[in-house]
């Protein structure tokens, strides 16, 4: 039995385990969690001041809109050949066969690394900024947090699957909104504190310097939309699980067009071409309710972290544990594959806190291709057009558009976020207190 067989026959049977259980609610709770989490809107007003109003705002729209169509495709593969497909990589190999199943677990593992270091640093961030209101003279640094967070991380990790994260991930999108809501009303406020005339919204720097500016922004918009796991939190959601998860996936973006377009919008009219990557830093005033939403991100990072390293446990787990072992030895091997994956993270983290830069590298490299160019290139595959022959054409000149243009804001993004990358790593020490 080769490698890729034996992992369908172990997914297959452990999945469907925690399989039928949910409602669209929950689905619509994990969904908002995997996307609509701060370290992924935050960055936007930023996104947008590398832009501009006109290509800032028409691209973050687009991004919007093409992943929600995306996302609706991936639903409606559910059991597009009679059989039942509990992970992305399944999915990709009854498509594409060998080449999909590993192209999507590369592209899955990247994105979800990428994702984890990069809310691990924003949540190193934030709770800094809460020390640092009660202790302006503290000796903590960025990477005590960043370690802090990751204990806790570790904790959450020994709960078994994505279902039993249903009511984490429930708290996480009320705090979701409430980010979003105290972020928004913050930043207006403090847009109406400042001389308007003092704003700018001009791009900054040089030629070059704005276009790898323009590049490195496309990245941080992908990544903003990362859901690298649909039919894995589509496995949990219980007949009729399409019709289900359309109404889960819909609600999800009902919040993220709320939280998303708005925050978007102020943070960049508010600070204009000075703001900052992560938004919460550009804010001053009043300092209360900045901590509120440093808290409110913290929660909701913690449910996202979660989400995201699932794939990476599974895969190891259905190597190394089983059924006929005991449960002892199970959970002991559980806590050190979490461990080994836990000190990771927060290594790197720690030591190349450069959040907006693994926002781009990931947006570019792994979500784009699983958010935007797989689910369309898989649904004309799977012969899953409609009959009707004029929609059938118009849907599939959209799905050649949509694979044909985000294939080219993955490898602008990725020439943009590498470029930062490497000038970061020049000009600041590793373990920098950022």
């Amino acid at each position: 039995m080769s490698e890729k067989e034996e992992d369908q026959e172990l997914e297959v049977g452990s999945e469907d385990e925690a399989a039928g259980k949910g409602t669209w609610k929950h689905a619509a709770f994990h969904v908002a969690t995997t996307i609509a989490t701060p370290a992924a809107y935050a960055p936007l007003p930023f996104a947008l001041a590398s832009l501009g109003w006109p290509l800032g705002v028409s691209s973050l729209v687009t991004a919007t809109l093409a992943t929600w169509y995306s996302s609706l495709l991936i639903a409606s593969l559910w059991r597009w050949n009679g059989k039942k497909h509990v992970t992305y990589r399944l999915l990709a190999d009854s498509i594409f066969g060998f080449w999909g199943y590993w192209s999507i677990a590369f592209f899955q593992q990247v994105a979800s690394i990428g994702n984890n270091i990069a809310i691990q640093i924003a949540a190193g961030s934030s709770l800094k900024a809460v020390y640092k209101h009660y202790h302006k003279h503290g000796t903590l640094t960025l990477q005590h947090f960043i370690i802090f967070f990751g204990a806790f991380e570790l904790f959450l990790s020994q709960l078994p699957d994505i279902h039993s994260l249903r009511w984490v991930n429930g708290l996480c999108t009320l705090s979701t909104i409430g980010f979003a809501c105290t972020t928004i009303g913050v930043t207006i406020y403090n847009g109406k504190m400042t001389d308007r005339e003092s704003i700018s919204y001009s791009l900054q720097g040089s030629s070059s310097a704005k276009r790898f500016a323009a590049f490195n922004a496309l990245g941080a918009i992908a990544f903003s939309f990362g859901d690298a796991m649909l039919p894995e939190i589509q496995n949990t959601v219980r007949e009729p699980s399409v019709k289900n998860m359309y109404k889960g996936v819909s609600a999800a973006y009902s919040v993220i067009v709320l939280t998303y377009w708005q925050l978007a919008f102020t943070g960049y009219w508010a600070f204009g071409s000075q703001v900052q990557p992560y938004i919460v830093a550009s804010l001053t005033v009043p300092k209360w309710t900045i901590i509120m939403a440093n808290i409110f991100a913290v929660i909701q990072i913690s449910g996202c972290y979660q989400i995201y390293c699932r794939p990476t446990y599974a895969y190891f787990e259905e190597r190394l544990a089983s059924n006929r072992t005991s449960m002892l030895k199970n959970g002991l091997i559980r806590l050190i594959l979490t461990s080994i994956y836990i000190v990771v993270i927060t290594l790197v983290a720690s030591a190349m806190p450069f959040f907006v830069d693994f926002v781009s590298i990931c947006g570019a490299i792994g979500f784009t291709p699983l958010d935007f160019i797989f689910p369309v290139l898989a649904f004309l595959k799977a012969g899953k057009m409609p009959k009707n022959r004029a929609a059938g054409i118009s849907m599939r000149i959209l799905n050649v558009g949509i694979a044909a243009w985000f294939s080219i804001v993955a490898v602008l993004g990725c020439i943009g976020a590498i470029r930062f990358f490497v000038e970061d790593v020049k000009t600041y020490k590793f373990f920098h207190d950022m």
